[in-house]
């Protein structure tokens, strides 16, 4: 019998239920007594929508100890969320989920804290649920107290606690404010978007009281969005704090859980600063708070007594000449009143011990830690991830703490690695992915030994890319130089290449700060879909990514849209020097930042690219938020050359090769009225360009249809202008 020929992948089939990728599941957790793992998971039949699994490691072993423990679909009211609700998704990049998208085990891990629909319940194991008593529909950050004793939320921009057990409704324990632009209890926007932080309130070890962030967005400007969608507009003044403009008033008190007590915590006399961090010293006795600069050069740690708000500066860490602070939530202050600490006081990222006043370096070398995994107080033991062995390839490593130089690397270098860990640093969670591997995950021990799969997710069998692992294009990876001698990290997937045969060459890019495009592992299936329909498919990491130490990043400081679009062209280069390449049809296209990259890409070097696809790109970094904007390009009223330099509007006039222009006509994030100032100048000048727009839709575009029509928009476009296929 001749064998079946291996299956292509269709664009249809990659966005369609259920995910290539297989089970992979989210929000892996450990319950407190360590007896059972929990997971979110994705039906078969939607792969947007995720119910809550558990798995009893002393009852079971094996895949078949999996049950479901709570069916999103039975607690589903199908309530409409509030528009806070969904923003806030928005900035924790999970608007297109449904059912259950986060979840808390209680202490005593008898029970678990589920939001469904808005709505809060408490779940059993026994497959019981009952909604919290009091609750209304529209909480936001509903968090247990550290003893499982009570339950606090935000409602109605207060902060509301109440007892676990309903044994009395929750009573709001912040004031009402006439004004409406206070919020209790809430993160502020720049926050939430930009600084790693979804909320606003900090409990207590004995839940005697709570660190309560108050905010007040009286002055942040009004930006009137749009939301344009099929069946009409809606406009939304949403307070929007734009590069060089007021930022929302950000205060911090500590309240006691009843609401009798309030004390206003001194977070110093200059007022225009972040509220990075909040964290409570493992006894209770001191408040710790990471406060920033509005420049983001010097990040102050504060002690603070919460019984008075005293506080006083722990120490200080400052940025590098034309630097930046990179928050982190790589830290951990423990019970012998040390602190285990990220910085990148020495140009790389690295774990720092602070005891007693003195600083010992734990890591050291040219490479970056990329998080803090956990640690055993007990032993001494410190789990964290790095790129010790391979940039490419974050692996786990631990050390001992009286002797951190013998670094224990915990993980197989086949595979790029992440990792979580339990409170006590004992029990891993390891997820990792290969080439031809989607991402599986397991338990191990403190020294990495596997203890169980959680989910082994091998391409074998009725697993979902098992059809199309034959025709699997593995990538290849090498460096380039840049202009400097720079080395540019550059990964290439191919189809199986014909003597004598030119290809399309299909490049995809980020290029801005906190992101790395080019990794081992797992590379997706929309990658191989693409390389499937005759393209090969490149990145190159630019100067300003991610995970290559201070100077790497800091290149793009004050003049975004410059070496980082100059290492793109490297890459383009290098792929039409391949006998392989048709040096005419190799074209670009970016997201976000990388819609931007796009832009000044084509702008900078017609003729270079026979075609660039933008979508939602940035064109007026004037346009976008303070917080993230002035980190990299300063102040624009102080430093309005280096907008104009870096703006993509200015010379719209260069472009001369063909541009697809794509945004969503909801996007709260970067607004339409990027794309609408780009069209219209390109318009004045004359310049053709194409455009496809998204009504409805928010700087995600996603659906099993609507990515499809995108990317099939995409591939037509460039087939239309002689970059493309053909398929």
């Amino acid at each position: 019998m001749v064998p079946a020929p291996p299956q292509t992948l269709s664009l249809e089939r990659v966005f369609a239920s259920p995910g290539l990728a297989g089970a992979v599941p989210r929000a892996v957790k450990l319950s407190p007594d360590g007896r059972f793992v929990t997971v979110l998971r994705a039906r078969a039949d939607d792969r947007e929508r995720y119910d809550l699994w558990g798995f009893d490691r002393k009852a079971n072993s094996g895949q078949g100890g999996w049950r479901m423990l709570v069916d999103s679909l039975k607690l589903a009211s199908g309530r409409a969320l509030s528009e806070a609700e969904k923003m806030q998704r928005e900035r924790q990049r999970i608007g297109d989920l449904k059912g259950i998208v986060s979840y808390e085990w209680t202490a005593d891990s008898k029970a678990l804290l589920v939001p469904v629909d808005g709505d809060l319940f408490l779940a059993g194991l026994e497959g019981t649920s009952r909604k919290i008593a009091g609750t209304k529909g529209g909480e936001l950050n509903p968090e247990l107290g550290p003893k499982g004793q009570h339950i606090a939320f935000v409602r109605d921009a207060r902060l509301h606690v109440g007892p676990v057990d309903g044994s009395s409704l929750p009573q709001a324990i912040t004031p009402a404010e006439t004004a409406g632009t206070v919020h209790w209890g809430e993160a502020e926007f720049v926050a939430q978007e930009e600084m790693d932080r979804f909320k606003g309130f900090w409990w207590a070890p004995d839940e005697s009281r709570l660190a309560v962030e108050r905010f007040d967005e009286a002055g942040v400007g009004i930006v009137t969005r749009a939301a344009i969608g099929a069946d009409g507009t809606k406009t939304f003044d949403q307070r929007y704090p734009i590069a060089g403009s007021a930022n929302a008033q950000v205060s911090l008190w500590v309240i006691s859980s009843d609401g009798s007590a309030r004390v206003q915590v001194d977070l110093g006399p200059d007022k225009d600063i972040y509220l990075a961090r909040a964290d409570w010293a493992p006894d209770g006795k001191t408040l710790y708070i990471q406060r920033e600069n509005r420049a983001q050069t010097v990040l102050d740690m504060l002690a603070v007594d919460p019984a008075t708000g005293k506080s006083t500066v722990l120490f200080s860490e400052r940025a590098a000449p034309k630097g930046w602070i990179n928050l982190s939530n790589s830290y951990r202050f423990l019970k012998d009143g040390s602190l285990i600490w990220l910085s990148e006081r020495d140009g790389f990222a690295h774990l720092y011990r602070l005891d007693d006043g003195a600083w010992q370096q734990l890591t050291k070398g040219p490479w970056v830690v990329t998080s803090l995994v956990g640690i055993d107080e007990k032993a001494g033991r410190v789990t964290f991830t790095a790129t010790r062995d391979d940039v490419l390839a974050p692996q786990v490593y631990a050390l001992d703490l009286k002797a951190p130089e013998k670094i224990e690397r915990l993980t197989d270098l086949a595979f790029a690695n992440s990792a979580a860990m339990d409170r006590k640093g004992q029990t891993l969670v390891v997820t990792r992915s290969a080439d031809n591997q989607p991402p599986q995950s397991y338990l191990a021990d403190s020294a990495g030994e596997r203890l169980s799969w959680i989910e082994e997710n091998r391409v074998e069998g009725k697993h979902p890319y098992a059809p199309y692992l034959a025709s699997h294009r593995a990538a290849q990876f090498g460096t380039l130089s840049a202009a400097d001698g720079t080395a540019l990290h550059w990964m290439m997937l191919t189809p199986p290449l014909e003597p004598g045969k030119r290809y399309p060459a299909f490049t995809y890019h980020y290029g801005g700060p906190h992101a790395q495009v080019v990794q081992r592992g797992w590379q997706g299936a929309l990658a191989q879909a693409i390389v499937d329909k005759g393209y090969i498919y490149f990145a190159i990491d630019g100067r300003g990514s991610d995970n290559r130490g201070v100077a790497f990043e800091t290149a793009i400081s004050r003049a975004m849209g410059s070496v980082e679009v100059a290492d793109q062209l490297v890459g383009a280069d290098y792929l039409k020097s391949l006998d392989f390449v048709d040096p005419k049809r190799v074209s670009t296209f970016g997201w976000s930042y990388g819609g931007y990259m796009t832009i000044k890409m084509l702008q900078a070097n017609p003729g270079a690219y026979a075609a660039g696809i933008a979508v939602a790109p940035v064109t007026r970094w004037q346009l976008y938020d303070t917080h993230y904007t002035e980190r990299y390009l300063g102040d624009p009223n102080k430093e309005p050359k280096v907008y104009e330099a870096s703006n993509a509007l200015a010379d719209t006039g260069k472009i001369s090769d063909p541009l697809l222009v794509i945004h969503g006509m909801a996007d709260d994030n970067v607004v339409f009225e990027n794309t609408t100032a780009l069209v219209a100048k390109l318009q004045a000048e004359a310049v053709p360009f194409e455009m496809m727009l998204y009504p409805g839709f928010t700087h995600r575009i996603s659906g099993p249809k609507v990515s499809k029509h995108l990317y099939e928009t995409m591939f037509r476009f460039l087939d239309r202008h002689g970059a493309g296929s053909g398929k």
